[in-house]
């Protein structure tokens, strides 16, 4: 299976996965037999694991260029992409009840934490990464590659957002959200979260540990070098 057969499958696989989470049924049933940190953490390794097929299925796929390669979107990429880990990195199994990679457990509507920088971060370093890598990517199968995850993640932070609102109803949403951010650093910028410590440095610290290895490994794994 090669060519622009196994993209397809590959990327009907990975969507097909995250209607999982779109799901209360089912997820709850997973859930009650792995436990929420369990689900957190399977579901982002099963995720993982399918993006990377998703990726290098669409390096095998068949080269047709729509734009050709620049300099300077290299740059762009070395910029987006650090920010990008450490939003994915501490939005897994962070306490934050608005987004599918969080838990509501341990949540304080005063002190938000990860969800006071932005409600959705895992979806927004998915933006991140997509949208500076659609642009460094000028073939068709990668323009689709990226396109689609761009697409995908700002529909599915609405979904999550509106289908929490109607779960909670206004009041209680208002009370939640009240300190935290739709955009990144809004509620910062704004004055309305105050946060009262930094950051955990264990995340930190991990977050340059994943950045340093996608930066080391990408050309060897991927193919290509990130550096300008």
């Amino acid at each position: 299976m090669t060519g622009w057969a196994e993209f397809l499958i590959a990327g009907l696989i990975f969507m097909a996965s995250h209607a999982v989470p779109a799901n209360p049924r089912i997820k709850g049933r997973i859930v009650a037999v792995m436990g929420q940190r369990g689900w957190v953490w399977g579901f982002s390794l099963l995720s993982t694991g399918l993006l990377f097929w998703v990726i290098f299925a669409a390096g095998r796929a068949p080269f047709v260029e729509l734009w050709p390669q620049a300099g300077w979107p290299r740059w762009l990429l070395n910029i987006a992409m650090p920010l990008a880990v450490v939003l994915g990195t501490f939005g897994v199994a962070a306490p934050n009840p608005f987004a599918f990679e969080g838990r509501a457990e341990g949540f304080d509507p005063d002190h938000p934490g990860i969800a006071g920088v932005v409600r959705q971060p895992l979806l927004w370093a998915l933006i991140l990464w997509s949208g500076a890598h659609l642009i460094a990517n000028g073939d068709l199968a990668h323009v689709i590659l990226f396109g689609v995850f761009f697409a995908f993640s700002l529909m599915g932070m609405r979904a999550m957002e509106a289908r929490k609102r109607r779960l909670w109803g206004e009041a209680e949403w208002a009370r939640l959200s009240g300190r935290t951010s739709d955009w990144p650093f809004q509620a910062l910028i704004t004055g309305r979260w105050q946060p009262r410590q930094g950051p955990s440095l264990l995340r930190l610290s991990l977050a340059v540990v994943l950045w340093a290895a996608i930066f080391h490994l990408h050309a060897p794994v991927i193919g290509f070098s990130p550096l300008p």
